[in-house]
């Protein structure tokens, strides 16, 4: 595959071994810009080996990655230039305070007017929501506040390219929330590709996603397709009454591809849910819930369209199952 304009990430049976052991098996990895793409896996399967090809601090034992077009190993340094880089566990001067870290951070980048850089600062920390915080010692930074100051140093020099290794690892729910805020507004700025083991937080800000198992890739796909999976989509249908004639009507439309029953919960004993997965989204909103309720001895309690989760997916191609998406 030829490099792209759309691309900003392109590895082509990228590889790497230590001593014997295969810590990254040959990977085809495919990163479009100004998308946020999620790059999940186990703890030890390969993703900090991936970034460190990516960032040229390691050599590959067989294929290649190009970033912007260019060869991770041949062009690293040039490559580096436009790339922002978030270690797992960042550190600080703690005596200094976030606009001085950042100062700091800077002169490295940037050599124009003293007043120019302190407005580029000063954006940075707005984004980053530290504008309230900017001249306080990080000794007193929260973690998710450290995290997002972390950040902040990634993308002051205005990078084409971030690269964030576990950002929210170690964060609280809030901390947790504000980092992936923080994301999200990055979007418009640059292109984010971050690893991480936190299924919720690649449902929730993801544009695509790739899925490392054992140094293997087992899934690569935009996030929606991942969670619409092969078999269509699917409603849940909570019921009183009639329930095995409701399900055999039902089973008998050509736009039904299964029928399932769910486990009721305690609080829903004398109800039963059936999980109806369809291949026709339009016919099923329009005939499903009626077909239901042709017999009058039939309660409906709850209908609706299901949203898949995207920890069963997981879990379901990491033991060996399939997903929807680009397979290595």
């Amino acid at each position: 595959m030829n490099p792209s304009n759309s691309l900003v990430i392109s590895t082509h049976s990228l590889s790497k071994t230590y001593q014997g052991v295969n810590a990254l098996q040959p990977l085809d990895l495919h990163v479009a810009r100004h998308s946020i793409f999620g790059f999940l896996g186990p703890n030890g399967a390969g993703k900090s080996t991936t970034i460190k090809l990516l960032l040229g601090l390691a050599k590959p034992s067989g294929g290649s990655a190009t970033i912007f077009g260019q060869d991770s190993v041949r062009d690293s340094v040039t490559i580096r230039e436009k790339v922002g880089y978030l270690a797992q566990e960042p550190r600080y001067y703690d005596h200094l305070t976030a606009r001085e870290t950042l100062r700091f951070t800077a002169r490295f980048f940037y050599k124009g007017p003293a007043r120019a850089l302190e407005e580029r600062i000063a954006e940075t920390l707005d984004l980053v929501g530290l504008s309230d915080k900017a001249d306080r010692p990080i000794k007193g930074f929260s973690g998710g506040e450290r995290q997002r100051l972390g950040i902040a140093q990634a993308q002051v020099n205005q990078p084409d390219l971030l690269i964030l290794d576990e950002p929210a690892a170690a964060l609280d729910p809030m901390g947790r929330r504000d980092v992936l805020t923080v994301m999200e507004r990055l979007r418009k700025h640059t292109t984010v590709f971050y690893s991480t083991h936190i299924l919720e937080d690649v449902q929730r800000v993801s544009d695509s996603v790739a899925i490392l198992n054992h140094g293997q890739l087992v899934a690569q796909a935009p996030i929606a397709e991942l969670l619409n999976g092969n078999g269509g989509i699917q409603y849940a249908i909570t019921l009183r009454g009639a329930a095995d004639a409701a399900r055999a009507r039902i089973a008998r439309q050509p736009w039904v591809a299964s029928i399932a029953d769910e486990t009721p919960t305690a609080d829903m004993r004398g109800a039963r849910t059936l999980l109806v997965r369809v291949t026709d989204e339009s016919t099923a909103e329009a005939q499903l819930l009626r077909l239901v309720l042709d017999d009058e001895q039939a309660t409906v309690l709850a209908f609706g369209r299901q949203k898949q989760n995207l920890e069963a997916i997981f879990l379901q191609i990491v033991e060996g199952g399939n997903a929807n998406g680009n397979h290595a």
